[in-house]
């Protein structure tokens, strides 16, 4: 074999047991399309869309007779809340998504493979992004089926969109923080429907602060549903203002705070 093609040959067979090194661009869009994949196959697109049916009958038949004899279009009123809870779902989605990938090795595998640390969450988050947006959505429909109407202008429903998603990207967050640190998917769904219903069905996002008693009216005016429905609702109609919004804001940028780190801390920790 002459020299040329002796070089030739060489280089082919090193060409053949090279390995592939994909960006981290690739690994997220493989990573984001198996944990789609995974959601597909066992039906949490379904339930996406299923969940907040069942939120808006559970939450708008029981109280919009009592709360027409009081004046207040409860479709309205309610829709916040409805939204929300469906953001919630989502993030006891992404944790049980977090658990079950930790409890049996996933993460630990991809620390041992040559993928990078913060590329797994990004996945993750990415399929709650599809998730939280397909709840929204139908949530709106639903919303929309039982009498609801965005009278504020484009902005403001975009307002209202966009709020929405950043309250449940911070919830999501978190969530997945808790899942990956118990890496037990029954415990992360227990402890996180317990506080999203206490907190819940203690707000204003079912009633007004007025027909709570007196002596629960400032916890009940202040903690972070009743800010969130009340900014949303504002939305609505177009009535927000900076000092409406900054509470809320204000409870975002701080679960944020808390939340993101975390769930950084506990995704790229070995161990």
């Amino acid at each position: 074999m002459t020299a040329p093609a002796q070089l030739g040959f060489e280089r082919t067979l090193e060409g053949k047991h090279r390995r592939p090194h994909p960006s981290s661009v690739q690994q997220w869009i493989a990573l984001s399309q198996r944990n789609l994949h995974t959601m597909w196959v066992f039906g949490q697109f379904f339930i996406a869309v299923l969940a907040p049916l069942i939120f808006t009958i559970g939450f708008y038949l029981p109280l919009r007779l009592v709360m027409k004899f009081q004046g207040i279009d409860y479709a309205q009123f309610v829709m916040p809340i409805i939204v929300l809870q469906a953001m919630a779902f989502t993030a006891i989605s992404a944790a049980h998504r977090a658990a079950t990938e930790a409890s049996n090795g996933m993460n630990s595998r991809f620390q041992t493979m040559p993928v990078k640390a913060a590329v797994p969450l990004t996945a993750r988050m990415t399929a709650c992004l599809v998730h939280s947006t397909i709840s929204l959505v139908a949530a709106i429909g639903y919303g929309y089926a039982i009498g609801f109407r965005f009278s504020g202008g484009l902005g403001m429903t975009a307002a209202f969109c966009g709020l929405a998603m950043l309250i449940g990207f911070t919830l999501t967050t978190g969530a997945d923080a808790l899942g990956t640190l118990t890496r037990s998917p029954e415990v992360t769904s227990q402890a996180l429907t317990l506080p999203q219903l206490i907190l819940g069905m203690f707000s204003s996002g079912f009633v007004p602060v007025t027909q709570f008693p007196e002596w629960a009216q400032g916890f009940v005016r202040n903690q972070p549903i009743s800010q969130f429905s009340t900014s949303m609702r504002a939305m609505t109609d177009g009535t927000i203002t900076f000092h409406q919004l900054t509470p809320t804001l204000l409870w975002c940028g701080g679960l944020a705070l808390v939340f993101i780190p975390l769930s950084i801390w506990s995704n790229v920790r070995r161990g």
